[in-house]
């Protein structure tokens, strides 16, 4: 009984949602944005900004980060931070390289990730969404619709990130985080 149990855990969609994948509001400034230095992020446990390689912090909380980082527009801490993360292979470490690819302007590269995200998780609706987003930009409506329908096909209808590729596809408008 509790092996069907567990294997039905591992199949549900991966954590994304669980750090603000499914949050349509923009993350909080925390002291990482606030007070730490470029190259730093704060530990709530140590009370001070610490050197993000050497952080000992888990992938929920650098994962935080990372959005936190990307909001504020510095893509290069974020990357920092994405790099920390012990899951490298993981869809959601692949979906924000993504995220952050393009919005440095390299559509390609972004798109390899997504990509890449959807392979391990063909269920990461976020990255479904950014995928989308992305290719809203490009100019691509209908693969863009392509992807809405998937987020639709997987349950994702009402949750952020079908919300946010609607508003791509309908103003054009794309998110920071």
């Amino acid at each position: 009984m509790l092996r069907p149990l567990m294997i039905a855990a591992f199949c549900l969609p991966t954590a994304v949602y669980a750090v603000g994948g499914d949050d349509d509001a923009p993350p909080k400034p925390t002291q990482t944005t606030t007070e730490c230095a470029k190259g730093t992020i704060w530990d709530s446990e140590k009370k001070e900004c610490v050197t993000i390689k050497e952080s000992a912090l888990d992938d929920d909380t650098l994962y935080r980060a990372v959005r936190e980082l990307a909001y504020a527009g510095d893509y290069d801490s974020a990357t920092l931070v994405l790099d920390a993360m012990r899951w490298q292979q993981s869809d959601r470490v692949m979906t924000y390289r993504g995220f952050l690819a393009r919005k440095q302007g390299d559509a390609d590269t972004a798109q390899m990730y997504y990509s890449a995200a959807l392979e391990l998780n063909p269920d990461n609706l976020l990255a479904r969404a950014y995928m989308g987003m992305g290719l809203v930009e490009a100019g691509d409506m209908a693969a863009a619709r392509a992807q809405l329908a998937q987020i639709h096909a997987r349950g994702g209808a009402g949750g952020w990130p079908e919300r946010a590729l609607n508003a791509a596809l309908t103003g054009g408008k794309t998110y920071n985080y």
